[in-house]
């Protein structure tokens, strides 16, 4: 039996390679990035533990027979399912980590937009003092709605803490009944209410062909003027020249992304030119224990399948 980590930013595999020794399988690691170094890398492996190398047909052909890979995190729109449907290779996920750390990061972020303080920072660091010419108006919490598209655990999460400051609540997701919806606190609209009516839009949804540009330009037009955008999903999501032109002109007056189209965020990007926002890299789900809790459970996932036993999370 072969376990094989194709990639990983996390520092160590302790966990991955202590499950490897109890179910006697070989083990190695990688840093992959093209598909070629990933195809040669998973080459007749078992099971493999994936982060951000492509997984693509090609990549699971080279596989062994009935493979499992198990992604690192809640998104897969690096794997190719149709391709591992298609090849008999089973795929998971790790769905309930750090769902705090995201929607603490999305909190802070938000509080961080709807209160201006880079601006206040920014002003101070220029000598300037008066607020009035720091800001140009900064809305009550309690005067704030607060949109979520997608309505899973960490939406819900981040949901609870805008409640706390007063904010109304409303939401989007085909998947949520209105019950399941009142349960936390959240009024259910349609998608095009809920862009049209939040003073702040926070993006909880994977990115798919249907997703993807999901905010784009005429998205964006309906939304209120001086609206702020969260993603901390799915940079995709997000049409990032539309953004960058809503903040240069003032209809959208702030956000903060933590993931991009393309990560890294390319030199050429708008983004870099476009004021009031707030960015990092990819980090909402980072803490010293949710980056322990991950690369757990991801283990223990490989663990059940060298060992043939049933799944925890699959996805295919």
């Amino acid at each position: 039996m072969k376990l094989v980590v194709t990639d990983q930013a996390f520092g160590n595999t302790r966990h991955e390679q202590e499950i490897a020794k109890q179910a006697g399988a070989n083990f190695t690691e990688f840093q992959c990035r093209t598909e070629e170094e990933t195809a040669t890398a998973v080459k007749d492996a078992n099971v493999i533990i994936n982060n951000f190398a492509p997984m693509t047909h090609t990549v699971m052909q080279a596989m062994a027979p009935g493979a499992i890979i198990i992604r690192y995190g809640v998104g897969v729109d690096n794997v190719d399912l149709a391709a591992a449907k298609q090849l008999g290779i089973r795929v998971c996920n790790v769905p309930d980590y750090g769902i705090e750390e995201v929607a603490d990061h999305a909190t802070a972020m938000t509080l961080m937009m709807a209160r201006k303080l880079n601006r206040y920072d920014n002003g101070i660091r220029v000598g300037e003092w008066k607020i009035d010419r720091m800001v140009d108006g900064v809305r009550s919490l309690r005067n704030t709605t607060v949109g979520l598209i997608g309505l899973g655990r960490i939406a819900r999460a981040y949901a609870a803490r805008m409640a706390v400051f007063g904010c109304n609540i409303i939401g989007y997701d085909p998947y949520v009944t209105e019950a399941q919806a009142k349960e936390a606190g959240i009024t259910l609209m349609s998608q095009d209410q809920v862009i049209s009516s939040a003073n702040v839009l926070s993006l909880h949804v994977p990115l798919t062909p249907e997703t993807r540009h999901l905010i784009d330009a005429k998205a964006i037009a309906r939304m209120p003027k001086g609206s702020i955008i969260i993603n901390c999903s799915r940079g995709g999501l997000i049409d990032e020249d539309a953004l960058a032109e809503a903040l240069i002109s003032g209809q959208i007056s702030g956000a903060g992304l933590d993931v991009f189209e393309q990560e890294p965020l390319p030199s050429s990007s708008p983004l870099y030119a476009a004021p009031n926002l707030i960015m990092s890299p990819h980090a909402a789900f980072f803490s010293d224990t949710s980056v322990d809790t991950l690369q757990r459970l991801a283990a223990e996932e490989a663990l059940r399948g060298l060992r043939g036993e049933s799944l925890r999370c699959p996805l295919t």
